[in-house]
């Protein structure tokens, strides 16, 4: 295996490293909520404890540019391991929701190392088409969402709910020591060897925008339908299964989130084949319908529709992540990735209290679906605004095309 290939085998494992560790809580709440219990019997008050890993998982990412500047990406990156490791040991052996709730939040500080550094780091060592390498990225991401209620409930149902943060935490730790073993990558000398092409500004402005402006609405829809799928299911499904069928929930949820990952494989293939916007525009508009249509379905039928909503929340990601490497330099990827995930933190961190918040006051989740599928529509809106230029296909277009946007905008 070449170094190249070599770190990024090593970031598509933190990728599912960062979205498993950020999804135990939402399926061992299940266990963890019950009368006489440490942290009480309110599903939506626990999983409130939450909302400072999500703050500070946006949070932290604004500063993580200047911090690889400063230290170096490697150093980062093991800090990312380690830290998120032993934060996750420590969300399991707290005993109570005040120590519970720092834990986390330390969970989500150090997972918030990843996205701004290794979708940078990433992109630098892909080449010229990273489409591939962002879609199969983002399959390890959605492996790591989608297993994360399977694993839990197995772990939970056979050695406690403390085990499912535990043991986690050391599948992080032992990656963390194989990392620093691992020569660093010369992501300058790769970068240097494939000049950027020159943009006009207009474009890159608007290109700029309509990413931040989906940053917020993405980060509200992904970590909201991630937390809430274990008891949306549990919920649509009651008349289906027993109350003892909690590693069936876990499958379900997993079966309804692997669709996501199978179609950011699909479409991290076509974006290096088609324009961004001509693939991110039908995703666009399946979102909508399919949230919508999940605040009332119930049954069996709820699972290809969930699937069809997870498809087009997780695809979309994709698209997104490559937006920044088509139209932001190398040399400023990773200080607007960290911006963007920053952004993203307004509509991430509000994920967990507004489904804790609706379901307490409501009895359900369909609120929430309908807040969702309005939301929803301002993604469609960013789709129809992106730029949809062939030049993102053949960067060369760009550099001939140079002299006479600059005359344009001149006059």
């Amino acid at each position: 295996m070449t170094t190249a290939g070599r770190q990024i085998a090593f970031i598509n494992v933190a990728h599912a490293l960062c979205h498993y560790c950020l999804l135990i809580l939402p399926t061992a709440v299940l266990t963890m909520a019950y009368e006489g219990g440490a942290f009480g019997a309110a599903y939506g008050a626990i999983l409130a404890l939450a909302t400072g890993m999500f703050v500070l998982y946006g949070v932290l990412a604004l500063p993580q540019g200047w911090l690889a500047a400063r230290f170096g990406r490697k150093t980062m990156m093991a800090v990312y391991f380690v830290g998120t490791g032993l934060s996750l040991i420590a969300c399991g052996l707290t005993r109570t929701p005040a120590t519970l709730a720092a834990a986390l939040a330390a969970t989500g500080g150090f997972a918030a190392i990843y996205h701004p550094l290794g979708t940078a780091m990433l992109v630098d060592a892909a080449g010229d088409r990273p489409g591939r390498a962002i879609g199969v990225n983002g399959v390890f991401g959605n492996f790591g969402v989608a297993l994360a209620p399977v694993i839990t409930a197995f772990l939970v149902l056979h050695a406690g709910w403390q085990a499912a943060f535990i043991l986690p935490g050391l599948v992080c730790l032992a990656a963390g020591l194989a990392w620093i073993c691992v020569p660093a990558f010369d992501y300058a000398a790769r970068n240097a060897s494939r000049p950027f092409p020159a943009i006009p500004r207009g474009l890159v402005r608007r290109a700029v925008l309509v990413l931040l402006l989906i940053a917020v609405v993405s980060g509200l829809v992904f970590n909201a339908f991630t937390l809430l799928i274990p008891k949306l299911l549990q919920e649509r499904l009651s008349g289906q299964l027993s109350a003892e069928a909690l590693p069936l929930l876990g499958l379900a949820a997993f079966l309804v989130t692997i669709c996501g990952a199978g179609t950011q494989f699909t479409v991290g293939r076509l974006i290096d084949r088609h324009t961004l916007r001509s693939v991110f525009v039908p995703m666009a508009l399946v979102l909508a319908p399919t949230l919508l249509a999940l605040s009332v379905l119930r049954g069996w039928t709820l699972l290809p529709v969930a699937a069809m909503a997870a498809a087009a929340i997780f695809g979309q990601v994709t698209v997104n992540e490559t937006m920044t490497a088509r139209y932001i330099a190398p040399a400023l990827r990773a200080r607007m990735y960290s911006v963007r995930f920053f952004v993203g933190f307004l509509g991430s961190a509000l994920s967990a209290p507004l489904v804790g918040l609706l379901h307490e006051r409501t009895g359900s989740l369909s609120a929430v679906m309908l807040v969702l599928a309005v939301v929803a529509l301002v993604t469609l809106g960013c789709a129809l605004a992106f730029p949809n230029r062939r030049e993102e296909l053949k960067p060369e277009l760009w550099t001939r095309d140079a002299p006479d946007a600059m005359r344009l905008a001149a006059e």
